[in-house]
This record gives C-alpha cells, structure tokens and sequence, in this order.
C-alpha cells in the first residue's frame, strides 16, 4: 500500500496519478470532491484524465465536480455510463473573471455538478439554510400560478428563518493569493461538504492541488484523502496542512 506524503489525525495526502493508487487503497468513502482538468485549454497539466469518473463511481456515492458547461457537456456520457446520475447543480460566482475570449459575456463562474449512485434516499443530504435570515411573519409560501394546480408548498419561514441557501453562492476567487492554478477557496467547499457528506464522514479529493478541500473538510470535522500527481503542489498541501492555525474567514 502507498505511503502517505502528508498525514494526521484527520486527514491523508498521496502523491501520485489517482488513477493509479486509488485501487490500491481500499477505500470507501462518504463523498467525493473533484476539481479535474477541464481539458479547455493548451496549457500542459490542462489535460482531461480519462476514465476517472468510472474509478470514482467504485469509492463512493456521492461527488461534487466543478467544471464548465462546455466541460460536462463533452464528458457528460462518461459520467453516466460510470452509473452516476445528476441532482443539482450550483453556480460559483467568482469577484473576477476566468474566461479566455474578449468577444463574449465575460465568465465569472463555475459549475459544480452533484452526481449521485443509486437511490436518491439513500443519498446524505443535510439540507443547506442560510443565517442571515430577516425578521418576518410566520408564511407558507404558494406554488406559482404558472406551475399549475400542484398544491401547497412545505416551505415554511418563522421569523425570516432558516431559509434555504441559493443555489448561486458568491465567495471571492483566490486570485493573487491561490498556491494552485485553479484553487477553490473554502467558502464555497464548505457548505459541498456539509451538504453531502456526514459529520466524521470521509471526503476524497482525487485532484487534490495545495489541499483545499482537504483543508474544508478538516474545518468542518470531516475526514479527508487526497491524492495529487505534482509534486510541487503536494508539498504546499503538506506544509498547509501542518500549519495547525484554522482559517475561520473563508478563504482557501
């Protein structure tokens, strides 16, 4: 069995292809979290690591991937052949933007695909709310007219909360402070996390970078792997996560 680059009490890195050590590690784990090469650009790490999804689907049953439209749409087949099926899908909206061209809407978001195996009821989901609700009237809010006659809805508000936290969440990018290319910060890992996996759950990251989501998982008393195949950006996951100061402002 592969020997940790970086371990503790809660959580594991390994530096290598995913593809190739994950086999060999036996795990079963609570949720993935994928942030893969998106395959867009000429850049040489940008490359799509085939068969990845299917080797995902053999650890767990749950994931969040982030990726482009045009990135699920040309790999979307490869993800429900591996028999995962789609639940939600969240947009990123980032301060800056990320796009490429100077002749279309300028890009300042990312997907993040929630891919499930099996039956939806079986699936943890411990529903996201916000915390910034305003004081109202107790309400039970009214399917729209253009919905049709289909009944009342459960959603009921005490005093402006909880409410359910939108499925557009805006978190600052970690542009000029990010040790990775394209690093997530951790307000928008953290509620991912809490949503699917459970308290002391296990998170994988098959692409693990300088350890975000090894980091978001920590914070919220989960436990995490990674695996990374670049050197360089394991050891700047190892000395992240050996630093025992936590990061209660969001970012990554």
């Amino acid at each position: 069995m592969a020997v940790p680059y970086y371990a503790d009490d809660a959580v594991a890195l390994y530096l290598g292809d995913s593809r190739e050590l994950l086999p060999g590690l036996g795990l079963q784990v609570d949720l993935v979290v994928a942030d893969p090469p998106y395959g867009e650009t000429s850049l040489a790490w940008d490359r799509w690591p085939d068969g990845w999804p299917t080797l995902a689907a053999s650890v767990a049953r749950s994931m969040w991937c982030f990726g482009s439209m045009r990135m699920f749409l040309a790999r979307g087949l490869e993800f429900t052949a591996a028999g995962w099926k789609l639940s939600q899908d969240v947009v990123w909206e980032k301060h800056n933007g990320s796009g490429f061209q100077n002749d279309r809407f300028k890009r300042v978001h990312e997907n993040v695909l929630h891919w499930y195996r099996g039956d939806w009821r079986d699936q943890h989901r411990d529903v996201p709310t916000t915390l910034d609700a305003t004081a109202r009237a107790v309400r039970r809010k009214q399917r729209p007219p253009h919905m049709g006659e289909i009944g009342t809805g459960a959603y009921l508000s005490e005093d402006g909360g909880p409410r359910l936290m939108r499925s557009v969440i805006q978190v600052r990018s970690m542009h000029g402070r990010a040790l990775h290319p394209t690093e997530k910060p951790i307000g928008i890992l953290d509620p991912l996390i809490r949503y699917a996996c459970p308290p002391g759950g296990l998170v994988l990251d098959p692409f693990a970078g300088s350890g975000s989501t090894l980091d978001a998982a920590r914070q919220a008393g989960r436990r995490a792997v990674g695996i990374e195949a670049d050197e360089r950006y394991a050891e700047a996951a190892a000395k992240r996560l050996s630093n025992l100061v936590l990061d209660f402002g969001g970012a990554a």
